[in-house]
């Protein structure tokens, strides 16, 4: 089996379209027995799920996730963990023994919302800006309620 982890400074990152790299793991027998880091070379949302088919991944463990991304990775035969954070070895480990937390309704889904303003989002202040203005590329989707 091979888990793919959002990747970034060891831990998972906050959003799935907008990683620059995922770390993949193979387990055999309930083990991890590799592990590499891959870099998505720029490739965005609807590329990653292809490039993740690609290398054989049959889990995605992430933070925050659009809707067209959880679509995508559904049509390749992915499964979605999505709304994990912290140390990407530790949440692979977690899923391997079953005790992995997870939010099967993480999403990104505010591209076309605005929200309060004045939160702070993955290392991210939105007091700058109505985050509208932007996708989800400079914060974490599943940090806070965008409705």
């Amino acid at each position: 089996m091979k888990i793919a982890v959002t990747y970034e400074n060891e831990e998972v990152f906050g959003h799935f379209g907008h990683t620059r790299q995922f770390k993949l793991y193979q387990v055999e027998d309930g083990k991890i027995i590799s592990s590499e880091i891959i870099d998505t070379n720029g490739s965005g949302h609807g590329a990653l799920a292809g490039l993740l088919k690609g290398l054989g991944a049959d889990v995605l463990i992430c933070g925050g996730i659009g809707q067209g991304a959880r679509l995508a990775l559904e049509e390749a035969g992915i499964r979605l963990f999505g709304g994990v954070f912290g140390s990407a070895d530790k949440a692979v480990n977690d899923y391997i023994e079953g005790s992995l937390s997870y939010d099967p309704d993480a999403r990104c889904d505010h591209h076309s919302k605005g929200h309060g303003e004045g939160h702070s989002c993955s290392g991210h202040d939105c007091s700058e800006h109505n985050c509208s203005e932007h996708g989800c590329s400079e914060h974490s989707c599943s940090e806070h309620s965008c409705s």
